[in-house]
């Protein structure tokens, strides 16, 4: 997602400067206008944020297990004798949000971790059998793994979700509009000159348009 956007703002002459920080500092620091946009933003996530016309990318969110385990996911009743982990400020899907929210103060169904890189402190603790479910977008997990040597590789348990993803742009910022209209122009002008698929073969992500 960075790279695309990276080439698309360049074609306008912008630079763009990413920073890795947990998700929920990164919704307080975009609504308080101390950066310009977040990255991986699903629709109606984040309140009142900007979002440009054209997703940065879809978000196909899977349910991951310990790889001995033979859990799979059947709507929210199968999560009923399951632990789950979830990454602070993360939006998963409508329904598994709102399971969250109801038991979030409840460690023994939902706990929730949080910095830069949760995914592999996740997976660490999924080794260490701390919990038993955790959800994460399937593209991310999978080139985690590609780029990942040791340790366990998370069990696919099923699929609960899909939907675009954006780059979302501050509410505090005069300019955000038209950041998010350059954007979107940028990224048609990638898809009609096959960058955009040339940049997505080398992450091995085969759809995002």
């Amino acid at each position: 997602m960075i790279e695309v956007a990276r080439a698309a703002f360049a074609m306008a002459g912008i630079e763009v400067i990413y920073q890795n920080v947990s998700w929920a500092r990164a919704l307080k620091q975009v609504h308080e206008g101390h950066i310009d946009g977040v990255v991986g933003a699903l629709a109606g996530e984040g309140g009142d944020l900007i979002f440009p016309e054209e997703p940065i990318g879809y978000s196909r969110t899977v349910l991951f297990t310990h790889p001995d385990s033979t859990w799979v996911w059947n709507g929210l009743a199968s999560l009923a004798n399951q632990s789950l982990l979830a990454i602070n400020g993360y939006s998963y899907s409508p329904e598994l949000d709102d399971y969250i929210r109801e038991n979030q103060d409840k460690p023994e169904q939902v706990w929730i971790i949080s910095g830069p890189s949760p995914l592999l402190r996740a997976i660490e603790l999924l080794e260490q059998r701390r919990f038993d479910v955790f959800p994460e977008d399937l593209a991310v997990m999978e080139w985690t793994l590609h780029n990942k040597t040791t340790g366990i590789h998370p069990r696919n348990a099923g699929q609960i979700y899909q939907s675009p993803a954006y780059i979302a742009f501050s509410p505090a910022k005069a300019n955000a509009p038209e950041l998010a209209d350059t954007l979107s122009d940028g990224i048609r002008a990638l898809r009609s000159s096959g960058q955009l698929a040339k940049i997505l073969d080398r992450y091995g992500v085969h759809k995002a348009d």
